[in-house]
């Protein structure tokens, strides 16, 4: 059937945002997301909903959500795990929107790669000249970066001039953490971490105490308690900060370094079997990925 372009924008959104949240979405968020009066969109619901595109659930929760037609209709899967590709847009994760394929254009080229990226949501949100990252894609792990120069309103799809492509890298983290595990123990003194740090030339290490992983200090925590005042002889324990994020020494190499981004950590633990055997930092992955 030949649907409007607008009937296209709200259908689109509305996968989109169904899959995102796992409920009807209502008219007015909608509207808001494509930029379109309220009214509009309520009317144009109304019309898809005769077309079999939509299924409209009363009640204060309810809403609408898509058929399986509409999916057929646009062409989408919905089996939705294909399309969890992620795309920001200026540093910033860009909400209700997936990326659906990526198609390069002009790969021979010498010097320069395009790329048409058709994504599952609204694609008025970008304008020529943002810089996107699309990635990591599900298979072989491919972060794409570009800045948009066109769009495709009717097919939804963004035209990206490509300045970098990286696959990640997708070993454990263990082929990467720092081992032997350099560590304290809550009754060493400041004086006796100060210099381990200077002699192991390392900014932090975590306390452990009987094989059992029980908080981490570093460069950082020992300068501040000596600017307060503390004594040299103070005890670790009374410095080091008890939430410690580590991570199994299995997980992917790409899987912690959203965890570094999301939670601005500087370093990790890393456990086998629960017990701590080394420690990731930032800068070891810098040094396996620079463009980071």
């Amino acid at each position: 059937m030949d649907l409007s372009l607008i009937q296209k924008d709200i259908l689109i959104t509305l996968i989109s945002l169904y899959h995102q949240y796992s409920h009807p979405i209502k008219s007015e968020v909608i509207a808001d997301i494509i930029r379109r009066n309220p009214g509009t969109v309520r009317n144009q619901m109304l019309a898809l909903k005769v077309l079999g595109l939509v299924d409209g659930i009363p009640g204060p929760k309810g809403g609408y959500q898509p058929t399986a037609r509409a999916y057929s209709e646009l062409n989408v899967s919905s089996d939705y795990s294909e399309s969890e590709v992620v795309l920001q847009k200026n540093g910033e994760k860009v909400e209700g929107v997936r990326v659906h394929e990526i198609a390069f254009t002009t790969l021979t080229h010498a010097d320069l790669c395009h790329a048409l990226i058709k994504i599952i949501g609204n694609v008025r949100s970008f304008e020529v000249g943002d810089k996107i990252t699309i990635g990591p894609t599900p298979l072989n792990k491919l972060l794409i970066k570009g800045e948009v120069f066109g769009k495709d309103e009717i097919n939804s799809a963004l035209l990206i001039s490509t300045s970098e492509m990286t696959s990640l890298p997708k070993k454990q983290i263990r082929e990467y953490m720092s081992s032997p595990l350099i560590a304290l123990e809550p009754d060493m003194t400041l004086a006796y971490a100060m210099k381990t740090f200077l002699q192991r030339r390392i900014h932090g290490a975590p306390v452990v105490e009987n094989g059992i992983l029980c908080g981490i200090v570093t460069l950082t925590d020992v300068i501040s308690a000596l600017d307060r005042e503390m004594p040299t002889t103070s005890l670790v324990s009374e410095v080091m900060v008890t939430r410690v994020i580590s991570m199994p020494a299995d997980m992917r190499l790409y899987e912690v370094i959203k965890q570094f981004k999301e939670q601005d950590v500087g370093r990790v633990i890393v456990t086998d079997e629960g017990k701590p055997v080394g420690i990731l930092t930032h800068s070891d992955i810098i040094r396996v990925f620079p463009s980071l």
